[in-house]
């Protein structure tokens, strides 16, 4: 099991608007990645400090999915997206603890945004083995982690179990106070003998 799980109720604080002057701007974070009428795959969407912004930038035709293990933490994010009037856009899915359950999206799913969730999960490997099968070919995962929870190497243990999962290193995005990489789907999953190949810009 995972060492640690966000509460629900800090759902809340983490969805403010001050956030984004005082961490992250999600649109311009995400905006380089995206195009309308994407289908983007968010694991750990908290209450939807991201997930509104996605839904915004992949337009009427896109879908964001959002995957979290609480109930309460998706019933929070529904009542913002019903606010905001992207309701429509948002698919929210209440996974188990162990699995996302993402088999009927197999390679449906153009863009994957996780953002200081993995380290919360109990397998970062089974964590990037399903992502990777939801990705289509040449589908990119955007992977972040809070600097101050997750140390440089649990960030590269991570990111090896994703280059294992047939995912490949394309560079490292700036966030403040955060390890960031974006990775691509690639055709065959590494094995053992395999050298990554990891290209770092």
């Amino acid at each position: 099991m995972a060492k640690h799980v966000c509460p629900w109720w800090i759902g809340s604080l983490l969805a403010s608007p001050i956030r984004r002057w005082i961490a992250e701007n999600p649109e311009q974070l995400l905006a380089p990645y995206l195009r309308e009428g994407m289908t983007v795959l968010e694991p750990g969407p908290g209450m939807g400090f991201f997930t509104l912004p996605l839904a915004r930038l992949v337009g009427p035709a896109g879908r964001v999915i959002a995957v979290d293990i609480q109930a309460k933490m998706l019933a929070g994010l529904r009542r913002r997206a019903i606010k905001a009037g992207l309701a429509e856009r948002i698919e929210t899915r209440l996974a188990r603890p162990e699995r996302m359950g993402l088999d009927d999206l197999e390679g449906t799913v153009d863009f994957v945004f996780t953002f200081a969730a993995v380290h919360e999960m109990p397998s970062a490997e089974t964590f990037f083995d399903e992502a990777a099968n939801a990705l289509k070919p040449g589908g990119l995962l955007f992977f972040a982690e809070p600097s101050g929870h997750v140390k440089t190497d649990e960030f590269q243990r991570e990111v090896q179990a994703a280059e294992m999962a047939g995912l490949q290193v394309l560079n490292h995005p700036t966030v403040r106070r955060s390890h960031a990489v974006i990775l691509r789907k690639i055709d065959a999953k590494i094995t053992c003998n395999e050298p990554s190949g990891s290209l770092k810009a």
